[in-house]
């Protein structure tokens, strides 16, 4: 056999092989799958089989839970059922009761209405009894009133009249006794209070008497200073006048100079500048110019600081820039002599001190005080009244109602709506009135006197009177057949009330009125 031969049988028998051994391994899977395919069969109906079971077994459980539900809920239907009934039965008896006591009260009414027609009759017979005697009585008052006025000799109208006119003068005289009664107390009281409160207040402060003249002195080194500040042909002294406002007198007078107007702000500027040339011995006008405006800053600025130590001193704070400017200006203004920066700090210690004591707002008692007449400070510079500039400037600065009422009413351009209002007007008085505090013109001072008298003598039945005291007390005599006790109250009170409407005054004003009655006889 030749290799090539031998190598296709082994290939051929390999071959053979090959397919015997698919032929078995196929034959083995299909066995295999047979198996697999019974054993499905076999668990499927097994599971079926069981699930048959537990579907029955469930059913039957169905069945009896179902059973025992119906049972339940006819057991509750049958109990609801007879609780129904028993609801029913309950409303039918208290249907029935209600129904008896209807018909009990039905029975009460027509016994009531039947007791009430009695009554009823009984009213009217005793009504005409009441009546007729009524009659009778009358006609007995209209007998006894034509017996009465037969024998009196007057008429119904004319007794009644009389009597009236009685009654009234009696009312009258009752009326005036019982007024002064009150009076008389209220003026006990209030003197005794309001000396108290005064007294309190006053002795806090110490006051500081001032009365800056409208004249301003310079000390001079020598007098040969005198001739320096004059210049040549007098250029110096025109413009030191010219530039300042202020008059410069150089007189006989020894180591000074007088410097004369009446704007007291241009004066201390004046002055002040006056006294920094004479210190640094150059004078001209280019110096004195430089050195005015110096001062003006300067004032301007000690005026600044005096409002805000005075706003310090007293505890008031959130005042605008512009009126602590207007306030500081104050500080060289003056009303009768009075410097008036003081006296606005003396009427807010006075206010803030009474309001303390009577109870009320202090702080804003002090700040109403010491702007009630911050509108000085603006007059040399604006049209108008102190007070209206005032009102203007704090209302434009958002001041409180307070301020602003206080600032009017102290010169009662509007009522006072506020207790502090009133104590800072009291306190102004205070300030104003005090020994030292200002000095009155005397011509003024003697025409207030004759308007007091004056207005006196115009009431009925005054004989004469007289300003004492100042002016501070008026005695006002009456003619005893024709004024009463009784209208000697009412003298009093119009004279005071006429004095309050047309004059102007400090402090307050004391009205006596007398009335003098003698009985003369003579023994022979």
């Amino acid at each position: 056999m030749t290799p090539l031969v031998a190598t296709a049988a082994v290939l051929g028998a390999l071959f053979i092989g090959a397919l015997v051994g698919f032929a078995a391994a196929g034959g083995r899977e299909r066995r295999r799958r047979e198996q697999e395919i019974e054993a499905a069969t076999d668990d499927a109906s097994r599971i079926l089989a069981r699930a048959r079971e537990e579907s029955q077994s469930a059913l039957r459980a169905a069945e009896l839970e179902g059973k025992d539900q119906v049972f339940r809920l006819r057991e509750a239907w049958e109990k609801e059922e007879g609780r129904r009934r028993e609801e029913l039965e309950r409303a039918e008896r208290r249907a029935e009761e209600r129904s008896d006591n209807l018909d009990r009260r039905a029975d009460q009414l027509q016994e009531r209405e039947a007791g009430q027609e009695t009554r009823t009759r009984d009213l009217e017979a005793r009504e005409d009894q009441v009546r007729g005697r009524a009659e009778e009585a009358e006609a007995a008052l209209h007998a006894a009133r034509r017996k009465l006025e037969a024998l009196a000799g007057l008429s119904q109208q004319e007794a009644r009249k009389k009597l009236l006119d009685d009654l009234l003068d009696e009312a009258r005289a009752d009326a005036a006794n019982q007024v002064r009664e009150i009076k008389d107390e209220a003026e006990r009281t209030a003197q005794r209070e309001g000396r108290k409160i005064l007294g309190l207040a006053i002795q806090r402060m110490a006051a500081e008497t001032t009365a800056e003249m409208t004249v301003s002195v310079v000390q001079l080194p020598s007098d040969e200073m005198k001739g320096r500040i004059i210049g040549r042909e007098g250029r110096n002294i025109r413009a030191f006048e010219q530039t300042t406002g202020i008059d410069v007198i150089i007189d006989d007078t020894p180591e000074a100079v007088v410097l004369s107007g009446f704007d007291p702000v241009r004066r201390e500027i004046a002055r002040m500048a006056l006294e920094r040339l004479v210190d640094d011995g150059r004078i001209h006008p280019g110096r004195i110019e430089e050195t005015v405006e110096k001062a003006r800053v300067d004032v301007e600025q000690s005026m600044t600081e005096s409002a805000e130590e005075v706003l310090y001193e007293l505890g008031i704070h959130g005042v605008h820039s512009e009126v602590v400017r207007a306030l500081g200006r104050l500080r060289f203004r003056t009303s009768y002599g009075q410097n008036q920066l003081q006296h606005s700090r003396e009427v807010a210690l006075l206010a803030g001190s009474m309001a303390a004591e009577m109870g009320l707002d202090a702080t804003i008692a002090r700040r109403a005080g010491l702007l009630h007449d911050v509108g000085k400070g603006l007059t040399h510079e604006q049209e108008g009244t102190h007070v209206e500039l005032g009102w203007r400037l704090c209302k434009k600065h958002g001041e409180g109602e307070v301020v602003l009422n206080a600032i009017r009413a102290h010169h009662d351009e509007e009522p006072h709506y506020f207790a502090e209002t009133f104590l800072v007007t009291a306190a102004d008085a205070i300030s104003g009135s005090r020994p030292g505090a200002r000095r009155e013109m005397f011509d003024g001072y003697v025409k207030r006197l004759e308007k007091l008298e004056e207005i006196a003598l115009e009431q009925d039945g005054v004989e004469r009177c007289f300003a004492i005291q100042a002016g501070r007390e008026l005695r006002v005599m009456v003619e005893p057949d024709q004024v009463t006790d009784a209208e000697m109250t009412r003298i009093s009170e119009t004279v005071a009330r006429r004095i309050e409407e047309e004059l102007q005054y400090p402090g307050q004003i004391k009205i006596v009125v007398v009335r003098e009655t003698r009985a003369v006889d003579f023994a022979r």
